[in-house]
């Protein structure tokens, strides 16, 4: 554990005084409030600004993570005080070089988890190697999640204080990047120079921010890292939801506000009921249609972004959910494959992926083929359609290739593995990547260092890549970081023409009557 027993500067945001700590060179404020709690009559309500105070506020210790079920994605991997979980959860953390005037490149970090589980306060994602490698500011939040983010009233009762619920922990994720605009020179960074990055379900909020109204100026670049989210849960589907719960919980429509005085955890042991997950909404207040579906929103045109997967996303999902996938043959193919391409692909798929990998294992052609299907499948058809943008700002597009060797190997390029490589922290995920090695380092310096240089100027290219051109329909040019990083011109060819020809995922779930996950 680092020494943190030297205090910062003292801080002044627009709110009051702050102190936080120095560790390792780097001045870290934690716990900082952007916004009221959401407990009682501010449950399901827009954000709204915090109290200001007096004196000097201590931000040496995490806030709260937002109320949410007890895993590891609440609880993993925290570095001395483990946060409580509750609604006092419109905090952010922020890393600095410096508290100066410096006016550096700021990266706000939007957590994964999906729209219900995680928190910005892990271990992984502390700042401190990123801030020191490329001298610039990070800052990661908490925001709503679950049925306490996203529960549509609008169309339940009449109240216009309830009109954007349904997205109400994406209103925090804009209240954040407002509080990052107001406060962020104070802390040595630039508010004219901000890059948003997130991965799973922070790479769909990075989505969701480029195609809000709400979110507009308040960032100048964006990074999706294994999250790409085209649409969004009906409006009919969220309000059906609403209703389930309110019947769950015995309350009639006219009782809605009983809903504020329950404890939280009945709230959310009620939704668990409920079919489907809570997730945003095409609300027609926040957002009044599809992200990324038919085409690219017109609000993201003048950002720059970076899109891109893992090349066996599922093996992580799929291995934990089923440990037996590990073991499955080549006639166990076509069974384990139905839910995601046609009978007759299976063959022509499965002939395809030997031709990129003779050595594959049957598992890892089933990994490879449902993530294509999936994940990397959606991430397509949002960077064509950002490619597709006249006169639009580009966008690039890379696939993580390196092969982790925990497990033996048989995850391959699984669900998170870019994550300590983004933020260097290498020596905090034995779990994802192994020990530190030659390996590791290379990955940490290729994919720490493209992160940074895309967010200081819009453009990824640095001294540890191959010239990488920006994405189009015709040359398809892609990083694939592996050691060494390589850039093909539409690698897997055949793969990709066979995929493109199935939608969306996401609009299969919207179909089945489930939320896009």
């Amino acid at each position: 554990m680092r020494d943190e027993s030297t205090r910062s500067a003292v801080v002044t945001t627009v709110d009051g005084d702050v102190q936080g700590v120095v560790a390792s060179g780097v001045s870290i404020f934690r716990g900082l409030p952007y916004g009221a709690p959401t407990d009682g009559a501010n449950r399901f309500l827009p954000p709204r600004p915090p109290a200001p105070w007096t004196g000097v506020r201590d931000a040496r210790l995490y806030g709260a993570t937002a109320a949410q079920a007890r895993t590891f994605l609440a609880d993993g991997g925290f570095e001395g005080n483990r946060p409580t979980r509750g609604e006092d959860c419109l905090v952010l953390n922020v890393w600095t070089p410096s508290p100066d005037a410096a006016r550096r490149p700021v990266m706000v970090w939007l957590h994964g988890g999906g729209f219900e589980a995680g928190t910005g306060s892990v271990l992984l994602y502390d700042g401190v190697n990123l801030c020191r490698a490329g001298d610039v500011v990070v800052v990661t939040i908490n925001h709503r999640l679950g049925v306490l983010g996203h529960l549509h009233l609008a169309d339940l009762v009449d109240d216009p204080d309830v009109a954007g619920s349904g997205n109400a922990g994406f209103l925090d994720v804009v209240a954040a990047l407002r509080w990052v605009r107001e406060n962020i020179e104070c802390f040595g960074g630039d508010p004219g120079n901000v890059t948003i990055f997130g991965q799973s379900g922070g790479g769909r909020k990075v989505s969701l921010a480029a195609a809000a109204p709400a979110a507009a100026g308040l960032f100048h670049r964006g990074i999706v890292q294994s999250g790409s989210q085209l649409r969004l849960t009906s409006r009919a589907r969220a309000h059906e939801r609403a209703e389930q719960l309110l019947a769950q919980l015995d309350l009639p429509p006219r009782q809605w506000r009983r809903l504020q005085e329950l404890p939280w955890r009945d709230v959310l042991r009620a939704a668990r009921s409920v079919r489907g997950r809570f997730g945003p909404v095409v609300d027609d207040v926040v957002f009044d249609r599809d992200p990324w579906a038919p085409d690219a929103p017109p609000t993201a045109s003048a950002v720059p972004m970076m899109i891109g997967t893992c090349r066996t996303e599922l093996s992580l999902q799929l291995g934990m959910l089923d440990p037996t996938t590990f073991a499955i043959d080549e006639a166990d193919l076509p069974a384990r494959l139905a839910p995601y391409v046609d009978a007759d692909d299976v063959d022509r798929l499965t002939a395809i992926v030997r031709r990129s990998r003779p050595d594959a294992s049957a598992p890892e052609v089933f990994f490879t083929i449902a993530t294509a299907r999936t994940y990397w499948r959606d991430a397509q058809l949002q960077t064509e359609a950002k490619a597709r943008q006249a006169g639009g700002a580009p966008v690039w597009s890379y696939r993580v290739m390196w092969r982790t060797p925990v497990d033996g190997g048989r995850l391959v390029s699984p669900h998170n593995l870019d994550l300590p490589f983004v933020f260097a922290n290498v020596e905090h995920a034995p779990h994802i990547v192994g020990p530190p090695s030659d390996q590791t380092r290379a990955m940490a310096e290729v994919m720490s260092h493209t992160w940074l240089a895309f967010a200081r100027t819009g453009d990824p290219g640095n001294e540890t890549i191959p010239e990488w051109r920006p994405y189009d329909l015709e040359r398809r040019s892609v990083l694939h970081l592996d050691v060494p990083p390589v850039v093909i011109d539409d690698p897997f060819p055949d793969e990709r023409a066979v995929i493109e020809r199935y939608e969306s995922q996401q609009a299969r779930s919207r179909r089945r009557g489930s939320a896009p996950a």
